[in-house]
């Protein structure tokens, strides 16, 4: 039971994130309403989006320096959990801007910038499955998750500030959702949500690596 304390955590977290998420009162905010329940649903993805790409960026340098192959196995596994949640944080999010701004998608940077981020790491894994020698593909693959991850804080953090005029919530302070528009309610279900999905999305890429392990050859781990 010690070992498993962390899924016990993040499923109860989660239960309890996506149940009080729906039940406790939140803000009258203009524009976003309601709906600014998604908060708990949609911005813990790309919290865990975020946990597991630095985790690959982690073990990619690893391997760069160690040259060991199961750190690549770490480091690829990672992009593909992070993937996952940065799709459905993007379906999450086309939710919410359609009952928001009227309409799935809207012309944004800060969306556009999600939307290039994703890209990028899909090039990843087509990098990978374009090199047939098992090391050199590591070895590239590595130094591409380098360029991918930085290009992605650029993405998603950087060009949207700089351009200033994304009506996304939380880029420049903009009305629809200030800092201080999180308020205790709000926080009593956010901070577990987005505890609660990092921990999943380990356990996730905990299975992942087991069912690598058993897929590939012994021979390189």
């Amino acid at each position: 039971m010690k070992r498993y304390w962390w899924k016990i955590l993040a499923c109860l977290l989660i239960i309890y994130s996506i149940i009080a998420g729906l039940l406790i009162p939140v803000p009258d905010l203009d524009v976003i309403g309601q709906s600014i329940r998604n908060l708990f649903y949609h911005v813990p993805m790309w919290f865990a989006m975020m946990a597991m790409l630095t985790v690959s960026l982690i073990y990619s340098l690893i391997f760069l320096n160690k040259q060991k192959m199961q750190y690549d196995l770490i480091a690829n596994s990672a992009t593909t959990v992070g993937l996952l949640f940065g799709i459905i944080g993007i379906i999450t999010g086309m939710i919410w801007a359609k009952y928001t701004w009227g309409t799935i998608w809207v012309n944004d940077p800060k969306l556009n910038g999600a939307a290039l981020g994703i890209l990028v790491y899909l090039a990843y894994k087509v990098l990978r499955n374009s090199i047939s020698d098992t090391f050199q593909k590591a070895k590239i693959a590595a130094v591409y998750n380098i360029f991918s991850y930085t290009l992605y804080i650029v993405f998603v953090f950087i060009l949207p500030k700089l351009t200033g005029n994304s009506i996304h919530p939380g880029v420049q302070n903009n009305m629809v959702f200030a800092p201080e528009s999180l308020d205790n309610n709000l926080r009593l279900v956010f901070y577990p949500a987005f505890i609660g999905w990092i921990l999943f999305a380990c356990w996730i890429l905990q299975i992942v690596i087991r069912y690598k392990k058993l897929k590939e050859s012994p021979k390189h781990y």
